[in-house]
């Protein structure tokens, strides 16, 4: 017998919203907490974590690490978050610190930038109860290093070299959950994903790009997009 879908349930205010590309669901997600995870939105914006179909959110930005900041995203985000918390510019008792306060605050997971030292990676695996990824650039990582250390999930994140690096561990380890950054489209996502990615990251438009298009669309007498 044929499965037949339900129709989608759209609201009127709500149906204008970003959506991941369709692609991204042919992988095979990651299982955290018992929630099975293919897309991960890349933002800070909390604007976008409120209006975005994706199954969680890496919320990683380029400075210090704040728990203000940490309790914003978790407090708007209605979907699951994994928490930057340091690892290149903050280091050391910090990095433990704010990986205590992000799950206390109900985080996900927590994410250490690739400069993070195995000693400090196995600091933060001892103190909390959540997923540990360290974020990976260069083909020379010690992947088993990094494991040993106390990695839960790998993060690729390597641009175009990504699905040659994210080959290069799943060639070693089977089993290891791995995220990648999925390029710029389709074919690229797919690379990766058949490169042996698990979950897939995706860049958003920013709010400044999507709001030109409404403001375009009023500029020229049209209904909201």
């Amino acid at each position: 017998m044929s499965k037949v879908l339900p129709k989608p349930i759209e609201g009127q205010l709500r149906k204008f919203s970003l959506r991941v590309p369709e692609c991204i669901r042919e992988c095979s997600g990651i299982m955290i907490f018992g929630k099975r995870i293919k897309s991960i939105v890349f933002t800070t914006d909390v604007a976008i974590l409120r209006n975005v179909n994706a199954d969680a959110a890496i919320a990683v930005y380029p400075f210090t690490p704040q728990p203000v900041i940490t309790q914003a995203i978790l407090m708007a985000a209605d979907i699951p978050v994994l928490v930057g918390v340091g690892g290149g510019l903050t280091q050391g008792k910090r990095v433990l610190g704010l990986s205590i306060n992000a799950e206390s605050q109900g985080a996900i997971g927590v994410v250490l930038n690739a400069p993070t030292s195995n000693e400090v990676l196995r600091y933060v695996k001892e103190s909390i109860d959540i997923p540990t990824v360290i974020t990976v650039v260069r083909d020379d990582e010690d992947i088993a290093a990094r494991l040993e250390a106390g990695a839960d999930i790998i993060n690729v994140s390597a641009a175009s070299k990504t699905p040659q690096i994210v080959k290069k561990i799943r060639d070693s380890f089977a089993d290891v959950p791995i995220i990648a950054t999925g390029g710029p489209n389709d074919e690229s996502i797919r690379e990766t994903i058949r490169a042996g990615a698990n979950a897939i990251t995706w860049t958003p438009p920013t709010n400044g790009d999507v709001f030109r298009d409404v403001m375009d669309a009023y500029r020229n007498g049209e209904e909201h997009p």
